[in-house]
């Protein structure tokens, strides 16, 4: 079976969607330098985001067992890191001499992972979560709305047994659940109904096909995939995996797609993406998604593990590991969406929270590093240039316009967001598609006042 193929106005929907609705900080360039240590004198690097998670993968290398996690300190641009020296006083100067701020702790990362275990063993709850904050050197549980009774008393002994040294826990409001539907970047129809989620980054598989990423739980939902809500399918799912992780490979159906490697974020701005990068505890993140658009917030907890309810079964608890957790806010349709850099780093694909964009909440990220080393894909064009010579990637301008907060039809006014006569490639990546469209293959350039989809209210989700 053969389908149109795809221009590369049309592939280039993939990444963030929809213009940017209510973003707080539209992208601003960090500080360019980095200070280097002279002479090997301890003074602290001042860096960017992605250099603090350079260095805080080179200096867990070389400490070892010493090493007890690191965040990033925005107010003065400085990677900290936990240490556990004992007599050992030469850890501290290593790390300082690498360039860190140096801070000695009680919690060792081995001790963290087995209070994660115990935890595992005895509070799986659907509706809990827990995640590593190296700020605090502790283990932050979270429960959300519908843990109580039993189940609330579970976890409060549960944590009252690793220690109040050890983790900490606390109610957050909302429930914990994926976030499929709602969104009108890609479309699948199931026996259920239609569920929507967002593409996160497009990427080339290993035998050098176009494809993109998306979670896991939008794979495993559906195997194909569409840019409009009804029609013909332009893209089929090769690798899903959720639970567990949440990641899913969707390969385009036309060998020929050409795709960009960047994040439009609104008003005509893109963010070219040229790396993967593991996420630091306390570096300003960036999530695009297709229902909220843009929003902001910082890293929060490393290696969280949330338990949702089960689809499937309901006595069931849909366990995912190795999560990144986040203070960004998501909504239902943001799934599978971008999480990233203003420097430019691919960090993490939206996989579920609790709250709203309202109320705000805790949002949780399936590593982008993760997904492509298992599924074998690298970002952009093979790995080469990842899209350069697309065209216009500045940060976007602080002084645009954002998207109408008032629209009530969940998408905004995203009038102005995109150049419909642009001709250098970019062409409109503004996710807008016509659900008019009868030739399964839709319109993707927009017309620049909207995101063309409906408000999802005729659609419906399990998911």
């Amino acid at each position: 079976m053969s389908h149109k193929r795809i221009p590369k106005r049309k592939a280039a929907i993939a990444v963030g969607g929809v213009a940017a609705l209510g973003a707080a900080a539209i992208l601003l360039p960090n500080a360019n330098a980095s200070q280097d240590n002279s002479a090997g004198a301890a003074t602290p690097k001042t860096l960017k985001a992605t250099g603090a998670s350079d260095l805080s993968s080179q200096i867990a290398g070389l400490l070892g067992d010493a090493f007890a996690g690191s965040y990033y300190d925005s107010a003065t641009q400085q990677l900290v890191v936990n240490v556990i020296s004992g007599d050992n006083n030469n850890v501290v100067v290593q790390a300082e001499k690498a360039g860190a701020k140096v801070r000695e702790v009680q919690n060792s990362t081995a001790e963290l992972t087995a209070a994660a275990k115990v935890l595992k063993t005895k509070a799986t709850i659907p509706g809990t979560a827990w995640s590593v904050d190296p700020k605090t050197n502790k283990i932050q549980v979270l429960a959300d709305s519908t843990v109580t009774g039993s189940k609330w008393d579970t976890v409060l002994s549960t944590v009252k047994s690793l220690g109040t040294s050890m983790a900490t826990v606390k109610k957050t409001g909302g429930s914990f659940k994926t976030l499929v539907s709602g969104g009108d970047a890609i479309f699948a129809q199931t026996d259920q109904g239609g569920v929507r989620c967002s593409l996160g980054f497009n990427v080339t598989a290993s035998d050098g096909t176009p494809a993109f990423l998306t979670a896991g739980h939008c794979g495993v939902a559906a195997k194909q995939w569409s840019d409009t809500q009804d029609g013909q399918p332009i893209a089929t799912v090769d690798q899903a995996v959720f639970p567990g992780n949440d990641f899913s490979l969707v390969k385009y159906d036309d060998p020929a797609t050409q795709t960009t490697s960047d994040v439009n974020v609104g008003n005509g701005q893109t963010v070219q993406i040229t790396q993967a990068e593991d996420a630091t505890v306390g570096t300003q993140v960036f999530r695009m998604g297709s229902t909220t658009g843009l929003h902001d917030g910082t890293v929060t907890g490393l290696d969280a593990t949330v338990n949702f309810q089960s689809e499937t079964d309901p006595n069931g608890v849909d366990t995912v590991n190795g999560l990144i957790q986040t203070d960004v806010c998501a909504e239902a349709g943001d799934s599978g969406g971008s999480l990233f850099t203003q420097d430019g780093g691919a960090v993490g694909l939206t996989s579920g929270g609790s709250g709203d964009c309202t109320s705000g909440g805790e949002t949780f990220f399936q590593p982008v590093t993760a997904a492509l080393t298992a599924t074998g894909a690298t970002l952009g064009d093979a790995g080469a240039g990842a899209g350069a010579g697309a065209g216009d990637t500045a940060t976007a301008d602080p002084s645009a316009t954002a998207a109408d907060p008032s629209a009530t039809d969940g998408t905004g006014d995203q009038s102005g967001a995109v150049d419909p006569s642009a001709t250098d490639g970019t062409g409109d990546q503004s996710g807008a598609v016509d659900p008019n469209a009868t030739d399964g293959t839709g319109d993707a350039t927009g017309d620049g006042t909207g995101t063309g989809a409906d408000d999802g209210s005729s659609l419906t989700s399990n998911h």
